[in-house]
């Protein structure tokens, strides 16, 4: 039986203003100004800023800032500061920022203006430099100055935070707080690209998809290496590493670009030559002080409930592995075997939105969860959370409609492009799943990821307002940002483009927005090539193709050229990059 693992330190889940910091660089703190001490009387004017650098490269950083505010609640806020180098300011989110010389003003937004006292409100911004990337050291909020000092929160004379995990413990959110791994061999490819040292400083997920990866493959680093590496960028503070776990036996029964080396049947061998020797080197004392997030089995249990028993997206390959019963296996004992690891966080795939956000597949993909994560000694208790759109291109935020819209007297259910789906986007889908997944008995404190390394859609077809109102279709298709000709469709989709940069607690029931994919590395080749990774040549990822069933019999909208899945895709990354939302500086 899977041994209880350490209590999961619970606090509420609280929508962040803006998104928090993924990696927790440089930081500067700055300190609640003048305090009132006098009983009864109202709040000073005070606050504190934190000031994150999330990553740096050679010409260019990423920066979180939290501002909490001590004093008096303000209907509106206005944060300021000046560099002391030649930074500059080239894109924020979350905030309207402007810059005049040295000096940067935040005003909030729309959404996130009020501030209470003691609420914090965050945003983040890109900029460029040379040379040195000073830390600036004196912030106003509202004309009030917060100065610097040891006394600001973290600083020697802090009381310990009572709502701080004991050490060692699992918190509510594995990202809060905490710097994620950069793999250096994605960073190197990503860098080695025109314009790539834009974003070769991201964090990304290490694929785990045979048996060799344990190892490493033709040279390359493998798990203990990753983790040696991981150590080396930890150095203080908590740091997150995102590992891929995906090597079921019959894995990916829909998708023959995916296929991998373990036949139906090889449900042991999966569980002794994979499971055990990733789980044994996770429970290394070495790596106990890294957080451990594990995505676990991507598109497998989802092909359970969608593509077999008659339907017409059904494939023999799928009626065999939901009959043999080795997806659930499989899933049970990984989640046994790594949730016994104390600083593991086991994160499940759960497909995306164009995929089981239909009432026929949604809560029978719930249940289907519930069954794997009770199976092989598995129990709720080893599943920290779900993550949704791992691979895909799925629009996060659709802005210009909704799923209750009506035109013309139909609602945009009945669109062409919807299709009678209960969800017209990503976020909207993983919150409500989320409910769904507590409903049937995960725990209410489970947190989802949605990944974002390829559903931007920006560029110069990204829509700016709602389509026609001529009927229902030319108004979701002339408003939508997902470009794809079909949302069935998956293979290195034309146009896609970079999505939200990874962030932690972006919105209410998300612990953080994940690349989980690493941008430019190929869903599947275009023409069959022969290979001994076990993946075979699947006609979506083919230009020329006409489609089948699961994408209406629409073409594939897939790129040309491409090599083998997982292998690198020049002219995707720069494609993604392009049409990347928000855009890169």
């Amino acid at each position: 039986m899977s041994r209880t693992p350490p209590a999961r330190f619970t606090r509420p889940r609280i929508a962040l203003l803006a998104a928090g910091a993924l990696v927790a660089g440089a930081a500067g703190t700055a300190a609640a100004a003048n305090p009132d001490t006098r009983e009864n009387a109202a709040a000073a004017p005070g606050c504190t800023v934190d000031y994150k650098v999330q990553n740096q490269w050679d010409t260019g950083f990423t920066t979180a800032v939290t501002v909490t505010n001590t004093g008096d609640p303000a209907g509106s806020w206005q944060v300021e500061w000046s560099f002391a180098g030649n930074q500059k300011i080239t894109q924020g989110w979350n905030t309207q920022i402007s810059q005049s010389g040295t000096a940067v003003t935040a005003k909030n937004v729309s959404y996130n203006g009020s501030l209470g006292t003691g609420a914090s409100a965050s945003f983040g911004f890109n900029a460029s430099y040379s040379g040195t990337n000073a830390i600036p050291t004196v912030f106003k909020l509202n004309g009030v100055t917060c100065t610097t000092g040891p006394g600001g929160p973290g600083g020697p004379t802090d009381p310990p935070d009572p709502t701080d995990p004991p050490a060692g413990a699992r918190v509510d959110n594995p990202y809060q707080g905490a710097k994620v791994y950069v793999n250096p061999e994605w960073a190197a490819k990503a860098r080695s690209e025109p314009g790539g040292s834009r974003i070769a400083g991201q964090p990304t997920g290490v694929w785990l998809d045979r048996i060799a990866a344990i190892n490493g493959v033709n040279g390359g680093m493998g798990l203990r290496a990753h983790l040696d590496e991981a150590l080396r960028q930890k150095s203080d503070g908590e740091l997150v590493v995102q590992l891929v776990v995906y090597n079921l036996p019959g894995r990916d029964c829909a998708a023959l670009a995916s296929n991998g080396e373990l036949g139906p049947t090889e449900i042991d061998r999966y569980k002794t030559a994979y499971i055990d020797p990733i789980a044994e080197i996770l429970a290394d004392e070495k790596y106990s002080g890294l957080r451990i997030v594990t995505t676990v089995e991507i598109d497998s249990l989802p092909n359970l409930v969608t593509n077999t028993g008659g339907r017409p997206t059904a494939t023999p390959q799928c009626d065999t592995m939901k009959a043999n019963g080795n997806y659930v296996k499989g899933v049970g004992y990984a989640l046994n075997k790594l949730g016994d690891v104390p600083n593991v966080y086991n994160y499940v795939d759960a497909g995306h939105h164009g995929w089981i956000g239909w009432d026929d597949n949604f809560g029978p993909s719930a249940d289907l969860f519930k069954q794997a994560a009770t199976a092989e000694g598995a129990t709720v208790n080893d599943v920290h959370g779900f993550i949704t759109n791992t691979a895909n291109y799925s629009a996060l935020k659709e802005d210009h409609f909704k799923v209750t819209d009506t035109v013309a007297g139909k609602s945009v259910r009945e669109s062409k492009w919807v299709d009678w789906n209960r969800y017209v986007d990503e976020l909207s889908f993983a919150q409500a799943f989320r409910d769904k997944l507590v409903s049937v008995g995960f725990d209410s404190g489970i947190g989802m990821l949605i990944d974002t390394s390829r559903n931007g859609w920006g560029g110069t077809a990204r829509p700016t307002q709602p389509g026609p109102t001529t009927n229902v279709d030319t108004y979701v298709n002339g408003g939508r940002y997902d470009r794809r000709i079909h949302v069935g469709n998956w293979c290195n989709q034309s146009g896609a483009g970079l999505g939200e940069r990874p962030q932690t607690a972006p919105a209410s029931g998300i612990d953080a927005y994940v690349w989980v994919k690493p941008p430019g590395e190929s869903d599947g080749a275009s023409k069959e090539i022969p290979n001994d990774e076990g993946k075979g040549f699947d006609r979506m990822c083919d230009p020329t193709y006409e489609g089948n069933p699961r994408n209406g019999f629409n073409m594939s909208g897939a790129l040309p050229n491409a090599p083998l899945s997982g292998h690198w895709f020049s002219a995707q990354f720069q494609e993604l990059m392009k049409n990347a939302y928000p855009p890169l500086p």
